[in-house]
């Protein structure tokens, strides 16, 4: 096959687009590299299979550790496992880009390979992941309305930027990633610091414009190739068969939504499907149960363009019942229970110390997470039974986002030092689940005392358009908080959390070609009026983070020591930070620039490591008194230890005013002493004494020389005679020869 290339700057960078090289035997492939990153997506089409009543797409994201001169740390497993979150949330992001653009009766599997081959650091490979698959769906001969564009938007100073380097990412206020095609978006996924409505709305028009020029470079590639596209089979049903259903469901499908429950409307649909599929038994049971869809959701739209009614007979910008608690369970360090309907988020809140951060390892290198969000959908949620085991994609990718939203309100490393697990439990379903876990974990992280910046509340608004559309676009009606069913026959799922300053997070997923700026617009201002009526909701249940962490969360204190003492602290192969930890009981953390984090649930524990290390720092004056413990009892006087690594000596005649035979009547090994620093001589050893005043003040009494100990008696044990050397006491030498105590 001939290799075709094209290549156009975008942001200052060459991004290219190539096809013929790699993988022949797909249906379609791309080989893209914006700077030195570089990816490959395979498009494959499988057998058509009319029975099923869903476009069986799949998009798989593989990123090669190779890619970024990498090998796995397990000592164990160096071969990439199963999907890491980054990866299935990409592979999320290119799915809901794209989905929308297939035609609505295609059937036949179409699955998308995304290998990543190398990385350079500072161009993301999701975005240039999206842009080759959406070049290769456009080259390949599978029906699909695109192309479309993808870029990342940051604000620096203020102002949109597009495609910002990776390296800048701690930096940027804003992470926008949009997908559109040339006149309407497809796909947005957003994470920010806080940002006002009108700063996001620049920043998704500056990205709605940058895509044209992606998808400029495409349709040259689309050009060269000249695919042909596959044509799309009429699967439309007898006409009299569809009447004949119809006429009989409904009847009862309008009775169903007049008295609206979730219960209630999916119990009734089932058995209408049941029912008329033993009322034509010469008819597909699959075909009859489409036409019973089909007509519900025709019914549900015509209900809320026409009458402006919903389902559950709601204004169109209300809300459904609020309701808030905290510390609703016990023993645990946080939290919540909020209630939106019947949506209902359980939502706990675990502290723990910094080394629990989760470590990710990929491409790019390895980095720390020190709050992480994690979102069960248990089947009983919604009244089935089903697969409990491994979280899905979906879960996935609901609690990133609700992590997303918190993320730029959890205060920072050096005001809480903890690590942050908020885990949120779907106990009931009903429509914006995660926005549910957003608004939850806000309550839940004030209930464990985690001084977040500012509460968090999310809303999901809802879309529903003309049949013309998007022929006409202005012609439609936006729903606020949408339950279940307006979410799976609406055309949109916008949803928007963020505090009352601005926003934290955004995710757009549509079910149509996609939606123009003016419904982005009108959609955050509804969503901001509906955020600061639960925000209120939010803050009556809990007005701000409690002072206090809860009595069964560790307590964390932070000191610092010098960096050249890191080593000293954690001793040969850990051997002193692992009995420090023992004898404290208590967890200690060491990071490079000297900042060690100590945690526990024993405050006198506590106390004594973190005198310990913060000992580490101070040198020995001479005259200064301290407190030490005796290490060891030697003939001649008894070692205290008085800083860590630090030991002096009382000699016995430093003892007492008197004379002392044996050090062990006057001291144990064990005990705490008071001790002064009478010298530090030439060759760097402390001499200690215990001899104080009435008043507590050091008393100065000469020392009895005749006896100093040797480096033989402290490191060699006992003197030995013989060897031709004769009987001569050792320990007499004169001082400054061999007879030094280190």
């Amino acid at each position: 096959m001939k290799v075709i290339s094209k290549t156009k700057d975008i942001a200052g960078r060459p991004l290219t687009l190539e096809t013929g090289r790699l993988a022949p035997q797909a249906t379609a492939s791309v080989l893209a590299s914006y700077g030195q990153s570089t990816v490959l997506v395979a498009v494959t089409l499988g057998q058509e299979d009319l029975k099923k009543d869903y476009f069986p797409l799949s998009v798989e994201y593989q990123e090669r550790l190779y890619a970024g001169g990498r090998i796995k740390g397990s000592r164990w497993v160096k071969r990439e496992g199963r999907p890491t979150d980054a990866e299935t949330l990409s592979a999320r992001l290119i799915d809901r880009s794209i989905r929308p653009l297939f035609p609505k009766s295609f059937r036949r599997d179409v699955q998308v390979i995304i290998t990543v081959l190398s990385v350079d650091i500072l161009n993301d490979t999701d975005i240039l992941a999206s842009v080759a698959t959406s070049a290769a769906l456009s080259i390949s001969p599978i029906p699909w309305n695109g192309p479309i564009g993808t870029v990342r938007v940051g604000l620096q100073e203020g102002s949109p930027v597009i495609n910002p380097t990776n390296g800048n990412g701690e930096v940027i206020p804003l992470d926008l990633v949009i997908s559109s095609t040339s006149d309407l978006i497809t796909m947005i996924e957003a994470g920010g610091r806080q940002i006002p409505d009108e700063q996001v709305l620049t920043a998704l028009e500056t990205g709605f414009s940058a895509n044209r020029e992606v998808i400029a470079l495409i349709n040259e590639l689309v050009s060269a190739v000249s695919p042909g596209k596959l044509a799309i089979p009429d699967t439309k049903a007898d006409a009299a068969l569809v009447k004949q259903v119809e006429s009989k469901a409904r009847p009862v499908i309008e009775s169903m939504l007049e008295q609206y429950s979730k219960q209630e409307g999916g119990g009734v649909l089932s058995e209408i499907k049941k029912s008329l599929a033993t009322d034509f038994p010469e008819a597909d049971p699959l075909r009859v149960f489409q036409i019973v869809e089909e007509l519900l959701h025709r019914t549900i739209r015509t209900g809320i363009l026409e009458k402006k009614r919903r389902p559950d007979g709601r204004k169109l910008d209300e809300i459904r019942t609020l309701q808030a608690d905290v510390a609703v369970i016990p023993r645990v360090h946080g939290s919540a229970l909020f209630q939106r309907g019947q949506t209902q988020a359980l939502t706990i809140t675990t502290l723990g110390a910094p080394s629990l951060s989760q470590s990710l390892e990929s491409a790019e290198g390895e980095e720390t997470k020190r709050y992480m969000h994690h979102y069960n959908f248990p089947p009983y949620s919604t009244g089935e039974t089903g697969r409990v085991g491994s979280p899905s994609r979906r879960e996935i990718g609901h609690g990133a986002l609700a992590e997303k939203a918190l993320t730029p309100v959890i205060p920072s490393e050096a005001d809480f030092p903890y690590a942050i697990r908020v885990v949120s439990e779907i106990t009931s379903s009903n429509g914006s689940t995660s926005m549910a876990s957003v608004c939850g974990s806000t309550l839940s992280l004030m209930d464990a005392g985690v001084p977040i910046l500012a509460p968090v509340a999310g809303i999901s608004t809802g879309l529903v358009t003309q049949s013309d559309y998007p022929k006409k676009t202005t012609d439609y009606v936006l729903l606020t908080d949408i339950i279940g069913l307006e979410d799976h026959h609406g055309d949109m799922d916008f949803k928007i959390a963020g505090t009352k300053d601005g926003v934290t997070a955004i995710q757009l997923d549509v079910k149509v070609p996609g939606i123009t700026l003016d419904i982005c617009r009108r959609t955050f201002a509804a969503s901001q009026i509906a955020r600061s009526e639960i925000l209120k909701t939010l803050t009556n249940a809990i007005s701000e983070p409690r002072k206090e962490l809860s009595a069964f969360a560790p307590k964390i204190s932070t000191v610092q020591i010098p960096v050249d003492k890191i080593g000293e602290l954690i001793g040969p192969g850990g051997k002193v930070i692992r009995k420090l930890m023992a004898e404290t009981e208590t967890v200690i953390d060491v990071q490079d620039d000297g900042s060690v984090f100590v945690s526990g649930l024993n405050q006198e524990g506590m106390d004594k490591a973190l005198n310990w290390i913060g000992s580490l720092g101070k040198e020995v004056v001479p005259g200064e008194i301290y407190e030490g413990t005796v290490a060891r009892i030697q003939p001649f006087g008894a070692f205290v230890n008085i800083l860590p690594g630090k030991d002096g000596l009382v000699h016995v005649s430093q003892m007492a005013p008197g004379f002392v035979s044996d050090p062990g009547q006057i001291v144990n090994e064990g005990d705490i002493v008071k001790v002064w620093v009478t010298e530090i001589d030439s060759q760097g050893r402390i001499n200690l004494s215990m001899l104080f005043d009435d008043t507590g003040q050091p008393v100065a009494k000469a020392r009895d020389t005749s006896a100093r100990p040797m480096r033989s008696e402290h490191f060699r044990g006992p003197v030995r005679s013989g060897g031709g050397q004769g009987d001569r006491d050792r320990g007499r030498r004169p001082p400054g020869r061999s007879g030094g105590r280190y």
